[in-house]
């Protein structure tokens, strides 16, 4: 075998296959028919979709949602989706249903059901056990004259224009509209229930999001002789040393026993400075007469999530750990929070 320079690969040369230009072509009229199915439910989000909504809210159990082919792995998606945002559910195969898995449903669980034709046979069997147990049924489907769609207590209309499929038969733009009414089928429900970054992380534990949203104060904060601490009667020069050594901008002003009394800034220098009197006054300053009185705390049990916010929302980017009676435990700086992805 002999090693050389290795020719730009082309298909042309073989038979039965497209030329480059035409590949691409081919998959942007693909993603231009997805994308037209997903916007062709907007007008769709209707009463219908408000009452899946309540349906699912009110549900004292589980979505139970229930697919065949495709669909069903659309629906394990879906499931998946709303049992992460705050709706507990679990996907039924209704061909493993008719045969023994209906003892996973309950009476106080909802049913979702997608099926494009609405006639798919394994679904069809199933509903009439659905009926029985007094379930509420979702039907998401592509036909809303179907026998699932009659069957619905609510109907979400999935249909599409056509297949990306150029021989109309591999499911393509059904299967996105079916998944993106499902999403906001979700994400509806996720604003209904209030549902927060601090419930999303409970959910997702052992992801890079869950450890990060987890994180307390505690996890992040600087404790020892990296908090910067001064007294009351600290003269302002040794205030601008610690608040310099420590590299925070900022530094705790305590008295007996670490009790926090007061915080120096860099804000609160600055503004000593831009006095009309000798801007060189300040050295003859105690921190005292420096200080802000009133600091912004937080506690080390509290999320790192939550600092942030208390953070924005005063326009500070340190924060003073205390624990009770108000004695410094430690301070939480901004930076810190980025470096552990927090921000």
């Amino acid at each position: 075998m002999v090693c050389g320079t290795i020719p730009p690969f082309s298909w042309d040369g073989f038979p039965g296959r497209i030329g480059m230009s035409m590949v691409i072509e081919e998959a942007r009229r693909v993603l231009a028919i997805e994308a037209a199915a997903i916007t062709d439910l907007i007008p769709r989000i209707d009463s219908r979709f408000e009452t899946a909504v309540a349906l699912c809210h009110a549900c004292r159990g589980h979505v139970v949602v229930i697919g065949m082919g495709k669909s069903g792995l659309i629906g394990k998606k879906i499931a998946a989706t709303l049992a992460s945002t705050g709706t507990p559910a679990f996907f039924l195969h209704p061909a493993e249903g008719i045969h023994g898995d209906l003892g996973m449903v309950a009476r106080q669980d909802v049913a979702l059901a997608i099926s494009n034709s609405g006639e798919t046979e394994e679904i069809l069997r199933i509903l009439p056990s659905i009926k029985r147990l007094g379930l509420p049924l979702i039907a998401m489907t592509g036909n809303v004259k179907s026998t699932l769609g009659k069957m619905g207590d609510s109907v979400l209309d999935i249909s599409v224009r056509e297949e990306a499929c150029p021989l109309g038969l591999a499911p393509t733009a059904s299967t996105t509209a079916a998944l993106a009414m499902g999403d906001a089928l979700a994400i509806a429900l996720l604003q209904k229930r209030g549902f927060q970054r601090e419930d999303f992380a409970s959910f997702h534990p052992g992801g890079q999001l869950g450890r990060t949203l987890l994180l307390t104060v505690a996890d992040v904060m600087r404790t020892g002789g990296d908090v910067p601490v001064v007294t009351p009667e600290t003269a302002m020069g040794e205030v601008i040393l610690e608040m310099t050594t420590k590299g925070l901008g900022v530094t705790a002003v305590v008295a007996d026993r670490g009790r926090l009394v007061g915080v120096i800034t860099d804000g609160d220098l600055r503004r000593h400075m831009k006095r009309p009197a000798d801007p060189g006054a300040l050295f003859s300053l105690a921190a005292r007469a420096v200080m802000n009185p009133d600091p912004k705390i937080i506690s080390s049990d509290t999320l790192a999530a939550q600092a942030v916010h208390t953070m924005e929302q005063h326009g500070i980017t340190a924060l003073i750990v205390t624990r009770p009676p108000g004695v410094v435990e430690g301070i939480i700086h901004l930076h810190d929070l980025l470096k552990r992805g927090v921000v």
